[in-house]
Formats: structure tokens, C-alpha cells, sequence
């Protein structure tokens, strides 16, 4: 069976991380989640891939040219100027041949379990078209799937817009038949119509109940972190890394190859430590952190449930907490995110001119790509940082 992975959406929603990278490129525990997605599909024994590419896909053709020698055929395909989920699925129509059955990814998704294994499973027993589908938290920003006793699905709402809704929701996999590409045709590209005329035809659910999430906003960059540790069961210590004396560490721990650790260093569990990358002396790494490749974290430095990004830069004597630091983010010495309100109101994240409710009591800052934080700065909880933006320093004595 071929798959086809949707990763061409530039994901407004997501900036300012959506604004430099496809969503797919996203990073956290150690590894991106396209990277995650091949994995997973490749231990479903599923290797010819297709990749629907548009926005920012340089970044992720070069991923799928670093897998070459990973047993996996990938290609990809790009989507041009149209839009929509539905013209996205048709710029693969001629890569499945008529009979066929084709598996469709959502790019961005994320489980830390094989769902793809399940949705196979499924499809073998029902011995027809399948959709994956979960129970969420709120079922309101999604598909919404109503089924019978059999799990035979009766009704699909690709975007809900009432009080009306189904107890599950699509987890963004689907098992189709060639001639689901002639639906699409016919319906305009509607990809809701689509689907719902192949309900109509015999359509069958498959439940998935270990962790799901779907990427929308950038805190769940925090969330989709926390799903893949989780899932670790061992700790893993690269031989070629640098662990000083004197080192304090709890749980579960991957420090990855060439990182150097030095004396006094606290690492609690579950974290991450990238390739390369130098943790200064007396420094905190709580649970739940992730610094990526070539990052270095002065003395002193303190982080909480966070991702940090390939080559950020961390100043001695700072707090980055409940944050996402992008890549070559430079942040100067005895910087502090500030992650909670005084009287521990939910956080809003105000983006451009929006401001996103979040729910989350506890929160940080978004810092995109490149951006430069001077010495001595303080950040809002839920302050979003575009790609590039330079803070001076904070000074509290001045040339007079």
C-alpha cells in the first residue's frame, strides 16, 4: 500500500514557528514530526511515500533527501498555487493505480503509537474504506464522525460549525479507494462531499485510543512534546558525549552524540539534550525540556517544559519556562519568560492582531526563528516574537 502525506499548509495559526518552516518540520523531542510520521508508517511496512509539498518545502525536501538510504521510496509532489485539502489529495491521483487502496496523513498529526498499524488492522477486517477516529478533549475544531453500533460510519462534518456535534472526531488517516479520486472530481474538490459520498457508499471507523494531537496552535508544540516523552521507556546516553562530574540525574534522559554536560548540571527527566549541544555549569534542565542540535545554555540557566530549536543560544542566569525558542534564537544573560499571570488567570497568546485563548494557567513565550532577546529582558506570558526580531538589551543604569 502507497501512502500520501498532506504537508503543504502554511498554517497561520502556527506562527511565528509556521512562518519559517512547514508544520511537519516542527521539532520536538529530539526529532520532527515528519520524521516521526516515517517511522511509524515505515514500521506499518508501508514504503512507497508520497509527500504533497507547497509552503517552505525546500525544508521539507531536503528532509526526505536525508532518508535516502532509509529503505524508503519517497516522493514528493507540489501543490502550486491551488488550495484547499481536497486539490492537495489530487495532485497524486496518477501515482495510484485504478484498484488500489492508498493511506492518507494528515502532516500534521501527531501519535507516539503506530496508528497506522491500527488503521491497516482495521481496514483488513472491514474489508473496506477506513477513517481513523478519536476522542479529544474538544471535539469542536474538527472533523466530526457520527456511526452506528458496527462502527459503520453514517455521517462525516469536515468542519463543524453548531451546537451539533458527534462524540468523535477524524484523526486525520484515511484507507481510500482509487476512485475516491473521481469523488473528489465530481464534488469540486470538496473534500467534506467526497467523503461523505463514500460514507454513503460503506465507510467504516477505526478507533484510536492512545494519544493523538493536531497541531494547530504553537503551545501545542509544548503538548506534542510531552506525547513522544512519554512514550520513552529507557534512558539513552550517546558514548560520544561529554558528562562532567558531580551531575545530578532523574528519570528518563536522551543525551544525544558530541553534547557536553558540565559540573553541576541537574537534568530531571523525562529531557533531551541535542547533538552538540554544551549545558553550562549549575544549570537546570527540567522535565520535559528539549534542546536541539549545536545549542548552548550558559551557567545558571534554568529551563521548564520546554522546546528550544536547533543553535539557540541561551545567556548565564536565565529562566526560560512553558516556552518555544526557535532556531539561532540568541537570548542574552539574566533573560526571564514569565509563564503565569499574578492571580493565575488562563495566558491568551496574542498573535499579530488576535489574541488566542489558550485555557493554560501556566505559559510562556513564542520565540521565531533568528530573533535576538538583549540582556536583562523580561517577556510576557503569551508573547509571540516574529522570526528575526531584535530586543535591546534592558538597562537599568544608563549614559547620562
Amino acid at each position: 500500500m502507497k501512502a500520501i502525506i498532506l504537508a503543504a499548509g502554511n498554517a497561520p495559526n502556527l506562527t511565528p514557528f509556521s512562518d519559517t518552516r512547514p508544520i511537519a518540520m516542527v521539532r520536538v523531542a529530539g526529532r520532527t514530526l515528519f520524521d516521526n510520521t516515517l517511522d511509524l508508517l515505515k514500521q506499518s511496512g508501508i514504503h512507497d511515500i508520497f509527500v504533497v509539498v507547497e509552503h517552505q518545502k525546500e525544508k521539507l525536501i531536503s528532509a526526505m533527501g536525508e532518508r535516502d538510504e532509509d529503505g524508503l521510496n519517497l516522493h514528493y509532489v507540489e501543490q502550486g498555487r491551488s488550495r484547499g485539502i481536497g486539490r492537495a489529495v489530487l495532485k497524486v491521483k496518477d501515482k495510484i493505480q485504478p484498484g488500489e487502496y492508498f493511506l492518507l496523513v494528515y502532516g500534521d498529526t501527531l501519535t507516539a503509537q503506530n496508528i497506522f498499524t491500527k488503521v491497516q488492522q482495521s481496514f483488513h477486517s472491514f474489508k473496506a474504506p477506513v477513517a481513523s477516529i478519536c476522542l479529544p478533549p474538544s471535539n469542536q475544531m474538527f472533523g466530526n464522525v457520527f456511526l452506528n453500533a458496527q462502527m459503520k460510519i453514517t455521517r462525516l462534518i469536515e468542519k463543524p460549525k453548531s451546537d451539533n456535534l458527534g462524540n468523535y472526531v477524524l484523526s486525520g488517516v484515511f484507507i481510500l479507494p482509487a476512485s475516491f479520486f473521481n469523488l473528489l472530481e465530481k464534488n469540486g474538490a470538496n473534500m467534506e462531499k467526497a467523503l461523505n459520498k463514500t460514507v454513503q457508499e460503506g465507510m467504516y471507523a477505526s478507533m484510536w485510543e492512545d494519544e493523538w494531537l493536531d497541531i494547530v496552535y504553537p503551545w501545542q508544540i509544548l503538548e506534542a512534546n510531552k506525547v513522544l516523552m512519554d512514550s520513552w521507556q529507557t534512558s539513552r546516553i550517546s558514548k560520544s558525549a561529554t558528562l562532567e562530574a558531580n551531575l545530578t540525574i532523574q528519570g528518563t534522559v536522551v543525551i544525544d552524540d558530541g553534547a557536553v554536560v558540565k559540573a553541576g548540571a541537574v537534568l530531571e527527566g523525562p529531557c533531551y539534550i541535542g547533538k552538540g549541544t554544551y549545558v553550562g555549569n549549575n544549570s537546570l534542565v527540567r522535565s520535559y525540556s528539549s534542546l536541539g542540535n549545536q545549542c548552548s545554555v550558559g551557567y545558571g540557566v534554568e529551563l521548564k517544559n520546554c522546546v528550544v530549536l536547533d543553535g539557540a543560544r541561551i545567556g548565564r542566569l536565565s529562566f526560560i519556562g512553558d516556552s518555544v525558542v526557535g532556531e539561532g534564537v540568541d537570548i542574552g544573560a539574566g533573560s526571564m519568560t514569565v509563564n503565569r499571570s499574578i492571580d493565575l488567570t488562563p495566558i491568551s497568546v496574542k498573535s499579530g492582531k488576535k489574541s488566542l485563548p489558550t485555557g493554560l494557567s501556566k505559559l510562556g513565550a513564542f520565540i521565531g526563528d533568528a530573533a535576538i532577546i538583549g540582556a536583562g529582558n523580561t517577556i510576557q506570558p503569551g508573547m509571540v516574537v516574529p522570526p528575526g526580531k531584535t530586543w535591546s538589551a534592558c538597562y537599568s543604569i544608563t549614559h547620562r
